[in-house]
């Protein structure tokens, strides 16, 4: 069975996460750099993809506060359909609601400079990227946590190309559905390990 990606989308990157289609847990992958067009977002995905043998995306839908749709829900849904139609993966949309304050609990604030002083701009950016592939990884882990539960999220399925559904998923072709709610709150994963040195996950597409 191929795995799944969980893909924290931001206006100037991208994080991802991975997770075995029968896990509950994920890892933070890799955080990749906003393409200047959604072609190179697909290049810098598909590379991902086919090297980690990515059968399934998993987006985070920023709903507000009360569970509404603004515009940045809207223009996640667009880019979500238009990876998938581009691609030719299933993306599942997940209710990525606090992920990024889960994400930066666990990972914390940049280190200080060598000196004591405040960390430096490429300190800084790295625990940015830190920051974007746990939250990837939480909004992953939230799906699998929820399809335990047989709630799954919303499903975009590509015209082209078959594939087996997570069990419950509504599926509407070039659409999506979105199924019944239910009620609770976030399903988080273990904290991540400690890390040292420079960060082996920071890419650029």
């Amino acid at each position: 069975m191929s795995r799944l990606l969980g893909v924290d989308l931001g206006t100037k990157r991208i994080g991802l996460a991975i997770a075995e289609p029968d896990a509950l847990r994920a890892r933070p992958l890799a955080t990749l750099s906003r393409g200047r067009s959604l072609s190179a977002d697909v290049e810098a995905l598909g590379r991902v993809a086919g090297a980690n043998g990515i059968g399934e995306l998993v987006v985070g839908l920023p709903l507000d506060m009360a569970g509404g749709e603004g515009l940045a829900a809207l223009a996640a849904r667009e880019w979500a359909i238009a990876i998938a139609d581009a691609t030719g993966l299933p993306v599942t949309l997940r209710d990525e609601r606090l992920s990024s304050h889960v994400a930066e609990g666990r990972v914390g604030p940049a280190k200080r400079g060598p000196s004591g002083g405040p960390p430096g701009p490429a300190r800084r950016a790295a625990n940015r990227a830190r920051i974007d592939r746990e939250a990837a990884r939480v909004i992953l882990e939230d799906e699998l946590a929820a399809r335990e539960l047989g709630s799954p999220g919303e499903r975009i399925t590509p015209d082209r190309v078959p594939e087996d559904p997570a069990p419950g998923a509504p599926i509407v072709s070039g659409t999506l559905e979105r199924p019944p709610t239910r009620s609770g709150g976030h399903a988080h994963g273990a904290p991540p390990r400690a890390g040292t040195g420079p960060d082996p996950h920071e890419v650029t597409a």
